[in-house]
């Protein structure tokens, strides 16, 4: 490694290492991370004891929008915790890139993110018979990617908030919309040409879009390709506007 790409890695990886070491610390946070998806699967297990069949259909898309939920309420609190205990501010006024700043952060709650998303995936498909036709670690990489894009999403609606209470506001305001409208209760292509044309360019949706076809479909096609590249993009995407946006609050 050259001198020029240490330099510029050491703060993020400084900054993931700092973030890891509190998440050590805080066990609560630590078992909503992991165990809340956990749980919640389990019961809709239970739910459709009598019904597998349901259980297939909606586990899938699930497995996705439970740690989605889960690591952006994490993320968003997180970091406005940094900001009201004045973390984020000191570390602002250091010679650090915002993007190398918001890279640490990624990359912390990223690592908890694809534990998160093993544990999921291995207690729906191994322990509660989850019917997947698709292959399993791809439905592994697409539950990594719906947690990354949460995470994403959190830290990109942190710049908005000035306390932890605005953060958990954002819940509603940014996750039950694309819940509604995801397609997991009505098809998108059912619904009103207004509400269709809003969920078309909803993360989300595409990140249920991709479970439904590993579910249903044991081949890999264009469209289950397209949908996981569009999360991607968007996990990106999400990531470089909250660099961007990113600022400190005193002058």
């Amino acid at each position: 490694m050259t001198a020029t790409a240490t330099i510029t890695a050491s703060p993020t990886t400084a900054t993931a290492r700092r973030v890891l070491g509190q998440l050590r610390h805080d066990p609560r946070t630590i078992a909503l991370m992991l165990l809340v998806p956990c749980v919640l699967l389990t019961l809709l297990y239970w739910l459709y004891d009598d019904n597998p069949r349901q259980f297939d259909h909606i586990g899938g898309p699930l497995l996705g929008i439970f740690p989605f939920v889960v690591m952006f309420l994490v993320t968003s609190v997180a970091t406005l915790r940094e900001r009201s205990t004045g973390t984020l501010e000191r570390l602002l006024t250091m010679p650090i890139g915002k993007m190398q700043l918001i890279g640490g952060y990624a990359l912390a709650f990223g690592l908890v993110a694809v534990v998160q998303a093993v544990v999921a995936t291995g207690l729906a498909i191994g322990l509660l018979g989850l019917d997947v036709a698709g292959p399993t670690w791809l439905i592994l990489c697409v539950a990594v990617l719906d947690a990354l894009l949460g995470l994403a999403l959190g830290l990109l609606v942190s710049a908005f908030a000035n306390t932890e209470f605005q953060a958990v506001q954002f819940l509603p305001a940014v996750i039950l919309p694309q819940f509604l409208l995801c397609g997991l209760f009505v098809p998108r292509e059912q619904m009103q040409p207004v509400l269709e044309a809003v969920s078309n360019v909803l993360p989300l949706s595409y990140a249920v879009d991709a479970m439904l076809r590993l579910t249903s479909e044991s081949d890999v096609s264009g469209l289950l390709v397209r949908d996981i590249a569009v999360i991607a993009g968007c996990v990106l995407a999400a990531l470089a506007f909250g660099a961007l946006t990113l600022r400190r609050r005193t002058p």
